[in-house]
This record gives structure tokens, sequence and C-alpha cells, in this order.
């Protein structure tokens, strides 16, 4: 592999000219998640956790800050343009956008949201079944602007993403004492499985046939987790990093039987932690330098309001980082991911 910043702009270009010579059609970009894929929701919202201010989005378009938990795009955005829609997707709950710009893409993720209804209490964020809400709101004011049959051709057409569960293990399983009296951690997987199975066959009664439901990462390597493991060298945390493999066993397991169950549903399971591991583990193959902790701050638990403009210790170069904040990729890791999930799971179901 190319070891060098620009390669995922090389990639996705490809990918692009692959799409224009295809009879493929991905009108719109419908996403729904937790902070992985949030474009800033959350600003609108009376919660903590935001990221509107700097040093995020210091490497965004115009180099603002925009509510992505990021220094600049996240996989969505650069999936959008890859789909060759447009390079950046639209918070569904900020102002300065409307119906026109939803028509070709949406964003309803809720930064700390989960499938899990009391994961995004703990931090009042929007829950997975009120970003629904929101969807069906915006298929009514989608009607209205496009007309009734348009309107039903976008969304049939559009590719659903779905990218969330890290919250409710690492905010709220591991955290807090309620789901895990409640639940063994294999009972919770299964709680949450069902959950998302849910979810997408109400997303398929709703009229969506295109989905990706993305896996979760290492989440024992992201840096905020290595902390608890500092006294040892800060090594990955299996115990989570197994956790995770085993649920996106389970999602793998749903999207088979989902796709049995369901009449002309085209759903992927896009799995991303055997690439972000390997980045994590090899680096210097994708062209980073620094894995274990993350470019903002001391790179060890600053996010949201941690990661602020005033640190003295955040790093000048983001593009040599897995990291951005504690949790979070950069948007060259991002960039990255985009690409592999691309070239893996959507072009081959949605490109033909």
């Amino acid at each position: 592999m190319m070891a060098n910043k620009g390669i995922h702009w090389f990639l996705l270009a490809h990918l692009l000219v692959q799409i224009a010579n295809t009879n493929a059609r991905v009108p719109a970009i419908i996403v729904f998640g937790d902070s992985s894929v949030d474009a800033g929701n959350n600003n609108q919202i009376p919660t903590i956790l935001k990221s509107n201010f700097e040093p995020y989005g210091r490497d965004f378009i115009g180099g603002q800050p925009t509510g992505r938990f990021s220094n600049g795009r996240i996989a969505t955005d650069f999936i959008s343009e890859a789909f060759g829609i447009k390079p950046t997707i639209p918070a569904y709950l900020d102002p300065t956008y409307g119906v026109k710009d939803f028509a070709t893409g949406v964003c309803f993720a809720s930064a700390g949201t989960g499938y899990d209804n009391a994961t995004s209490n703990v931090l009042s964020v929007v829950p997975l079944w009120g970003e629904l809400e929101y969807y069906k709101e915006y298929q009514k004011d989608l009607r209205g602007y496009l007309g009734e049959e348009k309107a039903n051709e976008v969304l049939s057409e559009a590719l659903y993403l779905i990218s969330i569960g890290t919250n409710d293990f690492l905010e709220n399983y591991y955290l807090l004492p309620e789901r895990s009296l409640q639940f063994s951690i294999e009972e919770y997987q299964r709680f949450l499985a069902g959950i998302a199975g849910n979810f997408i066959t109400e997303l398929y009664n709703l009229g969506a046939r295109k989905i990706s439901l993305v896996g979760l990462p290492p989440m024992g390597c992201l840096p905020l987790a290595r902390t608890t493991n500092i006294l040892i060298g800060s090594e990955c945390i299996e115990e989570y990093n197994n956790v995770a493999k085993d649920f996106n066993e389970k999602l793998k397991g749903l999207t088979t039987n989902l796709n049995k169950e369901l009449t002309g549903i085209r759903l992927v399971f896009s799995n991303v932690y055997d690439f972000l591991f390997e980045m994590i583990q090899n680096p210097q193959l994708f062209g980073f330098e620094e894995t274990a902790t993350a470019c903002c701050g001391t790179g060890l638990i600053e996010v949201s309001y941690l990661c602020e403009a005033l640190s003295l210790f955040t790093c000048s170069d983001a593009s040599k980082y897995v990291f951005w904040d504690s949790i979070h990729p950069t948007e060259t890791t991002n960039g990255l991911l985009a690409d592999h999930v691309m070239k893996n799971d959507l072009a081959h179901e949605f490109l033909r």
C-alpha cells in the first residue's frame, strides 16, 4: 500500500470512475448512528457532548468546526463523494440546511447514542429510535418537495448507513451498573442485536432497501481505553476487543437472516474491525506514526470539551495519527476506512 496522506483521495477518485461507468443508482446517502457518523446534530440539542469548536474541524473544508468528531471529514462524507453525490452529508438538525440539501443525503446520527435507549440517556442525546422519528419527518418533507412518486424512488434507491454500538459497551455496560447487573455480556450482545434487527426491519417497512450495517471497531485499542492500561504499557484491552468481535459475529448472523426474511432487501455487513486493527498494529504500512495516543491534547483522555484549542500538546500534523481525539479517527483514517468499505462491501453490492 502507498504510504502517504493522499492515498485515499486517489482510491476514491478511482471508484468515482467505476461508478460513472456503471448503471448503479444511489441518489442519496442516509445516515443513522453515533459520533462516528454525526455531522453536527448534537450542536442543536442540550447535551455536553459536542465538537463544534476548535481544534475540531481544523482540516475540514474551510477550516470550520461543524460538530463532526474529527479534524476533518468523516467516513460517510467520503462514501457520499465516492458515489458521486456530494463531498459532505449535512446534519438534519442543522438550521442552515433544508429539504433541498437533504434530498441527496442527510445525517440523523447523534454522538453518544447507542442501540440501547439507556445509552442515549447517559449524555442526554438523541436515541436511535428518535433518529427514526426524524427520518419519518424527513420522508414527509421530501414527498412535499419532490412529489410522492419521485420521493419514493429516492427513498427506495438511497443507501442507508448505520454505524453505532461502541457507546453501549464503553459508555454504558462497562461504566454503569444497571445493564451489567441485568445482563451477562453475552446476553447484552443478544439484546442489542435484537434492537438492531428491529430497527432495520422498521427501516425496511418504511421503504429502505439498500442498507449497510457497520460493525464495531477494536474498541479496546481506542486511546481512551488504553489509558486504563497505562501502568502496563498502554496495550489494547483484549476483553473489549473480544466483545467487539463477538458482537460483530452476531451482526453478521443478523444480516444473513434478514436478507432471507425481508423480500428485496440488500443488507450488507461492513466489517471495519480487521482493517482498523491492521492500521493500529502496522501503522507504517499506511503512513501513520502514532496509534496508541491521539493527536489532540495529550492524546490519552481528550474528547469533546477536553479537546480544545488552547491545549499545548495537540499535534501539528493529524495525518500521522490514526486517532484525532481519544475515541475518534483522524480525517486520514476516515478516508481509508471509507475506501475499504466501498471496495469490500458497497461496490460489490451496489455497483452492479
